[in-house]
């Protein structure tokens, strides 16, 4: 009886398994509007950088880059992440990587100024990538259904 139920159960899990990979996993979870939020507190960590583009390009692998809307929103002590991908070649190849799969990164007009940066000092940040107030942005996009996320 254990065995016949052990079997069962094996074989339900193995079907769930091949049901979530590859495409199908795509055709779960549908289409997503998703917004990353960065911002950390301690500004220099390109190990948290680095971990947090592993989540977006994890997300995309599961979801599928046409089913995203995917937007990265910097703003604060995560605009150091731009900084130092400006310099650091794993976190600019992660970055543009990310970008040549349709992520739209968002910098806050707000921390510019603050921080007396300009878009020069950042790696591939451009006018239209602006927005005038990171907080804003965010809670506007959440308006619009986005998923908020912090990874």
């Amino acid at each position: 009886m254990k065995f016949r139920l052990l079997t069962i159960l094996a074989i339900s899990l193995m079907t769930i398994s091949a049901f979530i990979s590859g495409t199908e996993a795509a055709d779960r979870y549908g289409k997503q509007k998703v917004v990353y939020h960065i911002n950390y507190p301690g500004g220099n960590d390109d190990k948290a950088y680095k971990g947090a583009m592993r989540n977006v390009q994890n997300h995309i692998n599961a979801v599928g880059a046409k089913n995203l809307d995917l937007k990265v929103l910097i703003h604060g002590n995560g605009i150091n992440l731009l900084k130092s991908a400006k310099a650091t070649g794993a976190l600019q190849s992660a970055v543009a990587n990310l970008k040549s799969q349709n992520v739209t990164f968002q910098v806050c007009a707000n921390t510019l100024k603050g921080k007396k940066l300009g878009t020069d000092q950042l790696y591939e940040v451009f006018d239209e990538d602006i927005i005038p107030s990171g907080v804003a942005e965010l809670a506007h996009l959440q308006s619009l259904g986005y998923t908020y996320i912090k990874p």
